[in-house]
């Protein structure tokens, strides 16, 4: 049988424990996958920052991307290779350049999600452009913020349309501070939206392809607490209408990897923030659940490369929306058939027997990996980086504890929220 070696380039920024877990476990698991008439092995490499040909060719059959959403260079090297390479990369880069938070919410409310009342304002000052004077004179009226504030009742938040990791984020409990943070914001375009009073739940789900995770999240807390280890806090139904949520959103917009944040109150999930296309996956933030992310990213980048599964170029948002005119079905109903094409868009079926058939390897070269001395000098190379000295020891030890502890529950079967999650429902639910 012919041998045939598929390219998984990683193309990086900031990233430091996770791409060396991803390449190490690969690397363990030695996969030679009978695939068709094929043998199928894999190679991985990081990929640099260079000049680039148009017509030069793309030597990697499947790229993970966490750059496109802030560095040029690489976004539009990223174009050209799925244009004419047939290149398949996380996420579409189209998609990530285009569908800020602004373009979520409008989407979202459209397809019926409750999303919390929103309003956008004009910027409060603007960067010079030839003719701007002109333009403000004779279209820009004044307006008074106050009542504005007062529709949406307080405490609201004012936060730019587009951007990550809480950038430029105010929360306002009054119409004085709703003005110092307005006139604080500069040339950025803001939103004020409502804040779900009161809520009982803060949720982050994180979707890899169909497989989702469910979290307990708190933002109030320094960001190595943020995600909580709890795992039962959720009913089996709820858990999946958030799963239905995540897959919903994320196949909208053609993102293979996103998180999605949920306010559960009075029975009701209100998603908040969800166009987060390069969300946190290094072991500080995330500890316990890391394990499930780099298996989870290890899977579905394996699958798409082995099966050379083409990449939608474009998105389609017709048939979601087709969903939403229909006034007889239920919100509830309606996301279980917006979850029905995710999953028929992110070949489930095909995913899972891919995962069942060939992956055993992987699996156990990844939990040998989280309880060996490479992930311990993985986890101590990020904690370096980011704490003081003096702290090094205290939280490589906690995270390394955390992420053994994690293993044993998913080899045990006992992480029962969203571990091995990959968006099909369970039996009665669709």
């Amino acid at each position: 049988m012919p041998s045939v070696t598929r390219q998984i380039g990683l193309s990086l920024g900031a990233d430091i424990c996770w791409p060396l877990a991803f390449e190490q476990i690969l690397a363990d698991s030695e996969l030679q996958l009978k695939i068709g008439k094929d043998t199928v092995d894999f190679a991985c490499e990081r990929v640099h920052l260079a000049p680039f040909a148009l017509e030069q060719g793309c030597k990697y059959d499947l790229v993970v991307d966490r750059l496109t959403h802030w560095f040029t260079l690489q976004r539009e090297w990223i174009k050209k290779g799925v244009l004419m390479d047939d290149l398949y990369v996380y996420n579409n880069p189209w998609s990530v350049q285009s569908y800020e938070k602004h373009s979520s919410y409008c989407a979202m409310t459209a397809l019926g999600m409750p999303i919390p009342k929103t309003v956008m304002l004009p910027q409060k000052s603007y960067k010079e452009v030839t003719d701007l004077d002109y333009t403000l004179q004779k279209y820009a009226k004044l307006f008074d913020l106050g009542p504005i504030g007062e529709s949406l009742g307080y405490p609201s938040f004012l936060k730019p349309y587009d951007g990550g990791g809480w950038r430029g984020v105010s929360k306002v409990d009054d119409a004085g501070e709703l003005a110092k943070a307005y006139d604080a914001s500069g040339t950025d375009l803001m939103h004020l939206q409502g804040a779900v009073k009161d809520f009982d739940v803060f949720v982050r789900a994180v979707g890899i392809g169909p497989q989702v995770r469910v979290m307990k999240y708190d933002p109030s807390q320094p960001l190595h607490e943020r995600y909580r280890v709890d795992r039962d806090f959720l009913s089996a139904e709820d858990e999946q209408l958030i799963v239905d949520t995540c897959l919903t959103i994320n196949t909208f917009f053609g993102w293979d990897f996103n998180s999605c944040e949920l306010l559960s109150k009075d029975g009701v999930f209100h998603p908040i923030d969800f166009a987060n296309p390069c969300p946190d996956n290094q072991v500080n933030s995330i500890h316990y659940h890391w394990p499930w992310y780099v298996l989870s990213n290890l899977k579905w980048a394996v699958f798409n490369a082995a099966t050379r599964r083409p990449m939608k170029k474009t998105v389609d948002f017709e048939p979601f929306y087709e969903i939403a005119r229909k006034d007889k079905l239920s919100y509830r109903d309606k996301l279980k058939a917006y979850a029905k094409i995710a999953r028929e868009r992110l070949s489930v079926d095909e995913f899972e027997k891919f995962c069942k058939k060939h992956l055993g390897p992987l699996e156990q070269a990844a939990f040998a990996w989280f309880r060996s001395d490479r992930c311990l000098a993985a986890i101590r190379e990020k904690v370096t980086n980011v704490f003081p000295e003096h702290e090094i020891d205290e939280f490589t030890d906690r995270f390394h504890a955390l992420v053994k502890q994690s293993v044993d529950d998913m080899e045990q079967g006992s992480s029962q929220q969203g571990s091995s999650k990959q968006g099909k429902p369970k039996e009665g639910k669709q």
